[in-house]
Parts: structure tokens; sequence; C-alpha cells
């Protein structure tokens, strides 16, 4: 497990999916997408000025390569603002030599020599166009395999953030993160690659069977369902999207207070900056909703002493124990 220094506090990470448009109904495409929510990226920024917090955009190849992307994100990028992180979504970004298939939307099921040539292709883009090296990591899709973290060493990335503890995709043919901790931790004995686990949990007069109880719950929705109603089991991510404000401030209160976490990782996808785009936001009063969820949870963290990070403040703030 990750040490920080003495005096670090409890902090959190905003991190944004920032990408392209599409429907997340149909088979994925190379070209079957838009970018036309990026302008909306402006007005976020200023909300997340105005709170003070610095927020972590997680760039994929259309974004990267849009000139209005460039246009919105590089003055606050150059000034701090903001930070620039990569998310690989495989199936737009090039070298196209695979099969567009869901299997192969998880970057880490790709072999090797091609994952690493599309993420040193995204990363290289976000440099060229967005004026700064990134030094964060999610794979699209959550979808890491067994090279990605030998990749990201070698692409000069220090933090990974695609493990989505306490979920399981290996039924679409993902990784299983189910049984990983919230707590960050070191990837490999040599510290060079620092994991930041989404922040997820669990909830209710049951929660600490949670980790064993719940994947038992995965093929009864109706039974999950209703222990959640009955205050017995809830698993909640710290998102705005398909988690009410209610559920979220539950879930900061037991990050915060019974896990003790050093770290929260929030996130949500770009497109629900505008309606229509994505199965959360479909109306101009739920986008109105989604802003006021950050306000209620940014205001439940700061009522506990959690307070917003970077990448650069979270990376100045780990003990390596000696090493430097």
């Amino acid at each position: 497990m990750v040490r920080f220094r003495e005096g670090s506090g409890q902090r959190f990470l905003l991190t944004i999916d920032t990408e392209e448009e599409f429907d997340w109904t149909k088979p994925f495409g190379i070209d079957s997408h838009r970018v036309d929510t990026i302008p909306r990226l402006r007005k976020f920024q200023q909300f997340c000025e105005g709170c003070g917090i610095v927020p972590i955009y997680l760039v994929d190849y259309p974004i990267a390569n849009s000139p209005v992307a460039a246009e919105v994100l590089r003055e606050p990028l150059a000034d701090g603002r903001a930070e620039v992180g990569i998310q690989l979504h495989p199936w737009v970004n090039p070298p196209h030599e695979e099969e567009v298939c869901e299997y192969n939307s998880f970057a880490g099921n790709l072999p090797y020599e091609l994952e690493r040539a599309k993420l040193l292709k995204l990363r290289d883009t976000i440099a060229e166009k967005l004026g700064q090296a990134p030094l964060i990591y999610r794979a699209g899709r959550y979808g890491t395999g067994p090279n990605t973290a030998r990749i990201l060493q070698e692409a000069g990335v220090a933090i990974d953030t695609s493990a989505r503890a306490r979920f399981d995709y290996s039924a679409t043919g993902g990784p299983n993160y189910r049984d990983l901790p919230l707590h960050p931790w070191w990837v490999g004995e040599d510290r060079a690659l620092l994991e930041l686990p989404l922040t997820t949990a669990f909830w209710g007069r049951l929660r600490k069977l949670g980790p064993w109880l719940y994947p038992k719950l995965s093929r009864t929705p109706r039974l999950r369902g209703a222990m959640s109603r009955l205050g017995l089991l809830e698993r909640i991510p710290l998102t705005p999207e398909g988690v009410t404000v209610e559920e979220a401030l539950r879930a900061v209160d037991v990050a915060v207070l019974e896990d003790r976490l050093p770290v929260l990782i929030l996130s949500f996808h770009s497109p629900s900056l505008y309606p229509g785009f994505t199965p959360y936001v479909r109306t101009e009063n739920d986008l109105d909703a989604l802003y006021d969820w950050w306000r209620a949870v940014f205001e439940r963290l700061a009522h506990h002493g959690v307070r917003p990070s970077s990448v650069a403040d979270i990376m100045a703030s780990v003990d390596f124990g000696g090493r430097h």
C-alpha cells in the first residue's frame, strides 16, 4: 500500500473521462462518433475553479485531435487550473489493426505491441495538441490487461486510475476488480507506478460483508434492490451518473469516516455535460441536477475536512520510503 507523508490529510481528485459522443447501445465503430460536447467543458472548468478544484481531464484520441478541445483546455492546463491525463478508447485510436469488437474495446486485451502503439500515439498527441505531458492514465471501459503497467512505465506515466474496485467486467471480456482494495497501492515492487482506484463504498448494516456478499447478489437484481431499500447493503460509486445525491453523501461519509481513505477518486463522462448524449443526462433539468450533485458532494467533503487535490499534489506527498 502507498504511504503518504505525515500531514497530507484526506484528499480527493475529480477526474473526467473526456471522450467523444457515441451511442452506448450500439456496436463500437471507428467513425460512428461526434465531438459536439467539447465546448461544454468551458463552463465546467469555470465551475470547478469557482469551487477551488483542479479537474483532471482524461482525454482520448478524438478529443486530443480536436482544435476546439485545444482552444478550451490549453490555457487552464498551462496555468495549472486543470490537469490532463490519458484515456484510451482503442476502437477510435490509431493504429487500427485489430478487429473492432467488444472484446478488443478493452485495450488490455490487445497484443502488447498494439496496446503500446496506441497508448504512445495518444500520449504524444495530447502533449503536442494540449501542450502538457500526461502523467495519469485510465483505460477506457476500465480495460487494463497483463501488459498495461509495463507500457505505462515505458510511457513515463506515473499514475494509473483504471481499477474500479468492487466491480467485475469479466462477463464481457474485461478485467475483474471486485477484490481489489480502495486504498492506493504500488503496481510492482519498484514503486514506479501508483494505482489510485476509483472510489466505491459499501453502505448499509451489512456493509462489512459487502466484498463477500454483494457478488453473490449479481444474479438476483431484485434481491439486491430490496437489500438496498431496506438499508442492508448498497454499492455506491462516487459518480453523479446513476447515483443520487443522497446515495453519494452516504458513500462519502463511509469512505471518509469508516474506510479512512487517504485519497477519494470521483469521476464522470464528459458527454454528460450536454443533454442527450448519455443515459444519465437527458434534459437541461438533468444537467442542472448534475451540477447540484457536485455542489452537495463538494460541500460534504469540505465538511469532513477532505480537500481537493491534484496529480502534482499527490505525487509530491507520496512517501517513497527513502526512494526519490
